[in-house]
């Protein structure tokens, strides 16, 4: 057997892993049912289908099903009437559409803040029904043994999660803390794993550019693996650097702003995962401008990346994420091409999934319009898994281990103390560097500005709007490091404090006076981790984040009310951005430009070097 023949006939196994039936164990009854020869387990009637291979929406289309596949497609004036015995299930689709069911090419579920199975009860409603997803947030603070806790999870229901391997565990190496790291030799080893299909995206593209030794061993263990290498390529440089990144073999990147980026990446021929979630809202800015310019859409994607559960109990998921790709211009199947086929493509799992067509899996959603992509039904394998907007199945809440809910490690009670900022400089003023948020964005802003001296201590200007901010290492107790620095943007009174601070997830605290930031940071140790809002020495809204200090032990309609209370508790004390908390936890993320602080210091993430907080005259 050749190593060729080999990697196939290992793809082929792990492709099968998210399926009812390999293809080989029921190709022979495909055969027999699409000739009338034996009766389909479901067949759907008189649709309009959504033909995501040809580009065009055919009408009074049947569709036979058996073995959880399509066996039969009725065209043209042909009716799947001969698939049709006493036992199978005839749903009648007349004026409505069928498409494949929806995929979403890079999701970190953590984001959402619950469990996978309780994120699949929320998500395959609307229309998803299978999603690459890369845990690196857990992976950042328990490691991949927590990983294989969550895939416990995920398979508990029908949603066909997929996992690519977190990569960066921490983001960027030497710049900050985190719980835990993964190496090219736990890479390969994942590649074994059965829900494993890529790897997760390559934030470290300054090592790869660098030639770091584990980047490009970790990317190399993949292919060699024959899966796909996801990326972040988070800067508009689109030469020789970009080429650079593409060649080492990485194959999509989600970090796109600007119609320049995602054109260069398409003419090299990477895939782009163009993003629409809760506060990352750079699509609208970029793809009107790509479809107008008339290049081949094929290989782009469509995710959500990061999304609230408010996001995704009021507004929804991928659907949502639908409707602003209509909005910027596109029509709607080449939207459902984004979130279909070519996702299915660029993974390749296209071979199982990604269209409606005979042998691919019967994941499909039947839609009264083709305006608000919201099903009426979903099916995962040909099973009816969704109805008007309400998951057909039910698990009972996760049991998580000790390890992954006893994460709060900050070594300190935190007083007032702790928040004081200390410089050797007579009482005035003092120009600092300063983070500035921008709302919708992941990139920051890397500012000067100047802030009040008062008996030996920097201190906020929040009438200028710039606060302080602390980021204490939460993973390894007294030993850790923690560091000062201010930003811009959020115009809040009061004080802000998290664990999800992306990626290394240690505790972010931001505020205008230390009493209220000792409060948030008290209050989130107490609890476990979570989100929190505090002004006039009184807790405003608090959402606790038990697990890892990034997930919910509860029900989603609980995460999502009280994530509702946080935000309306942002916005009475000031802040007008979407989705702030989400802004602020990128505040730490040290591989998007241009300045982040971790617990190690202020970071140049164009240079990637370290920053001194005071501006020297």
């Amino acid at each position: 057997m050749s190593a060729h023949t080999h990697l196939s006939a290992e793809r082929a196994a792990m492709l099968n892993t998210f399926c009812k039936s390999p293809l080989w164990e029921c190709h022979a009854t495909l055969v027999r049912v699409a000739q009338g020869l034996e009766p389909a387990d479901t067949v759907i009637r008189h649709a309009s289908l959504v033909s995501v291979t040809t580009h065009e929406v055919l009408p009074d289309a049947d569709i036979a099903i058996s073995c959880g596949r399509i066996a039969y497609l009725g065209l043209d004036g042909h009716t799947a009437e001969h698939c049709i015995g006493p036992q199978t299930r005839v749903i009648d689709a007349a004026g409505k559409y069928v498409a494949p069911g929806y995929i979403d090419s890079h999701i970190h579920i953590e984001s959402a803040m619950i469990g996978p199975s309780e994120y699949a009860r929320v998500v395959v409603p609307r229309g998803t029904t299978a999603i690459y997803a890369d845990p690196h947030e857990c992976a950042n603070v328990v490691g991949l043994e927590g990983v294989r806790v969550m895939f416990d999870d995920a398979r508990r229901a029908p949603l066909k999660a997929m996992l690519t391997t977190p990569s960066c565990v921490p983001a960027v190496t030497g710049f900050d803390d985190a719980g835990a790291s993964v190496d090219a030799a736990q890479v390969a080893a994942t590649m074994e794993w059965p829900d494993v299909v890529g790897l997760g995206e390559m934030m470290n593209f300054p090592g790869i550019l660098a030639g770091e030794q584990n980047a490009l061993d970790e990317v190399a263990e993949t292919l060699k693996a024959g899966k796909c290498v996801t990326g972040h390529y988070s800067v508009s440089e689109t030469d020789r650097g970009l080429a650079a990144y593409i060649a080492s073999g990485v194959r999509a990147c989600h970090e796109s702003i600007t119609p320049q980026d995602v054109i260069a990446k398409l003419r090299m021929g990477m895939y782009v995962q163009a993003r629409y979630g809760s506060a990352w809202l750079s699509l609208p800015g970029y793809l009107p401008q790509v479809l107008a310019s008339g290049v081949d859409t094929r290989l782009i994607c469509l995710c959500t990346d990061d999304n609230h559960p408010n996001t995704l109990v009021s507004e929804g998921g991928m659907d949502r994420a639908l409707r602003a790709c209509v909005a910027a211009g596109a029509d709607a199947v080449t939207a459902l091409q984004f979130a279909t086929i070519n996702a299915a493509q660029m993974l390749g799992v296209d071979a199982d999934m990604g269209s409606v067509t005979p042998g691919k899996c019967a994941d499909l959603v039947i839609l009264p319009d083709l305006a608000s992509f919201v099903p009426e039904q979903v099916l995962i394998d040909g099973d009816l898994v969704a109805q008007d907007g309400q998951a057909l199945f039910e698990n009972p809440l996760f049991t998580w281990p000790d390890f992954m809910t006893r994460t709060m490690n900050v070594g300190r009670s935190f007083t007032p103390a702790d928040f004081e900022i200390r410089v050797d400089r007579p009482d005035g003023f003092a120009r600092v560097r300063a983070i500035g948020g921008v709302g919708g964005s992941t990139i920051t802003r890397d500012s000067v500005v100047e802030v009040p001296v008062r008996n030996g201590k920097l201190e906020a200007n929040p009438e200028a709007d710039v606060l302080k901010m602390a980021v204490f290492d939460r993973h390894h107790g007294k030993e850790g490091m923690h560091s000062f620095g201010f930003c811009t943007g959020f115009g809040v009174h009061g004080a802000l404090a998290q664990t999800v601070s992306h990626d290394s997830h240690n505790l972010l605290v931001v505020g205008d006076n230390d009493e209220d930031m000792a409060l948030a940071a008290r209050t989130l140790v107490e609890c476990g981790g979570g989100e929190v809002a505090v002004a006039d020495g009184q807790v405003l809204a608090l959402v606790r984040l038990p697990v890892c200090g990034l997930m919910s032990d509860a029900h989603v309609e609980q995460v999502a009310d009280e994530v509702a209370g946080i935000e309306q508790a942002w916005a009475d004390m000031g802040c007008k951005m979407p989705s702030p908390f989400m802004t602020m936890g990128i505040l730490s993320l040290p591989c998007v430009p241009e300045l982040r602080l971790t617990n190690r210091g202020y970071v140049n993430c164009v240079t990637f070097e370290f920053e001194d907080l005071l501006i020297e005259d």
